[in-house]
């Protein structure tokens, strides 16, 4: 009779821990996060298989990406997280008139300054090619962790030139907070917060940072109609006897003004940085070659090129007008390095100007989906 009791109660135990089971199965639902490609963008995107976008991961995200606390440290004067540096207003850049980091030149919270300026964090969900001004992290990079964007999220966190953070720490810190715990099961499946899905969230928010309404944007979709000056600009931004920019940045066929390769722009002669484009490659030919950023906002962006040396737009279209330097790196692209650059007149700056700046998309820079949340899980 003692042996039926105990079967029967170890039934109805068993029967109980798979309702249990079945419901935190059930509760464990994330709705997809769908993308709407913009007009004339890319129809291939990078996101990993085994990092889906999701509505309840974008959010989890996002909460990271401000809180200040993701260095692992509470003390209000140690607080450091992405939100930091990248800020919305600034094209997700720290920007020039940044209160702490002079004329855009950032450090972590140690007081390291980086080794480059920063790059801004827009339109990424395209970019196949690798990440950083040298591409360094790319997904055919033979270190498993050095590989995509979420690779990148956890850079961000260790590295003693930004949040000198610990993993570990880190996690343990989270999994205390109130409300994170939830949001993370409700992202991930699970309540309990590891970094690799801390990598995932704050990965999957910078996907959804999208600019794709500037005046060129609504130009192209026939929206509205550019000024004389922005159009003279166009023609010189898209034509080899002009500007010359197309080549690396793109324009009405690739709106997303980079190609997200690397190039030797004929900065320098001299080829010293230990971090540019032949320290993942190892071809001598890629010495002084980094990535061409996107222009989209990029009058945001500065201060200019891998190392911050122009602060303004104008000192940029200058350079490429006539100081360009002639090396055995130079690339190919860089047609008018024989005589200096492209040797453009005051008004054909000025029209060149007047084109890039039509790529700034005022939307992006204040969409409330991507500022702060205005509030943290634990706020009461």
């Amino acid at each position: 009779m003692k042996l039926l009791s105990f079967i029967v109660l170890l039934t109805l135990l068993l029967c109980l821990s798979s309702c249990t089971d079945k419901k935190s199965q059930l509760a464990y639902q994330p709705t997809p996060y769908e993308f709407n490609i913009p007009f004339a963008f890319p129809t291939l995107m990078n996101i990993p298989e085994d990092n889906p976008m999701t509505e309840e991961g974008v959010l989890l995200g996002r909460y990271l990406f401000y809180d200040g606390r993701l260095s692992g440290r509470t003390h209000p004067d140690s607080l450091m997280t992405c939100a930091t540096c990248h800020i919305q207003a600034n094209n997700f850049e720290a920007g020039i008139n940044h209160l702490v980091f002079e004329g855009g030149f950032v450090h972590g919270i140690s007081g390291i300054p980086t080794h480059h300026v920063m790059l801004p964090l827009v339109n990424l969900v395209w970019n196949r090619s690798g990440y950083g001004w040298s591409g360094f992290i790319y997904p055919e990079n033979e270190h498993p962790s050095f590989r995509n964007l979420e690779d990148f999220v956890w850079l961000a966190v260790v590295s003693e030139d930004e949040l000198d953070g610990d993993t570990t720490r880190v996690k343990e810190l989270f999994q205390q907070i109130d409300g994170y715990p939830e949001l993370f099961h409700k992202a991930f499946g699970s309540s309990k917060v590891t970094f690799k899905n801390i990598q995932k969230s704050i990965a999957q928010f910078i996907r959804t940072l999208v600019s794709a309404n500037s005046r060129f944007d609504r130009f192209l979709r026939g929206e509205l109609q550019l000024t004389q000056s922005e159009l003279n600009g166009y023609v010189l931004f898209t034509t080899e006897e002009g500007a010359d920019c197309f080549h690396c940045h793109g324009g009405g066929g690739n709106p997303l003004f980079t190609t997200h390769l690397f190039y030797n722009n004929g900065k320098d002669t001299v080829f010293d940085d230990l971090s540019d484009r032949f320290s993942v490659t190892g071809n001598p030919m890629h010495k002084g070659a980094y990535k061409a950023p996107s222009l989209r906002n990029i009058a945001l962006s500065g201060p200019y090129m891998h190392d911050g040396r122009f602060a303004t737009l104008d000192e940029v279209i200058d350079f490429y007008s006539h100081n360009v330097k002639l090396s055995p790196q130079i690339d190919p692209l860089m047609h008018h390095v024989l005589r200096g650059g492209v040797q453009l007149t005051t008004q054909q700056k000025a029209d060149l100007k007047a084109f890039i700046l039509s790529l700034q998309d005022d939307e992006f820079l204040s969409n409330p989906e991507y500022g702060h949340p205005g509030h943290f899980p634990d706020d009461k």
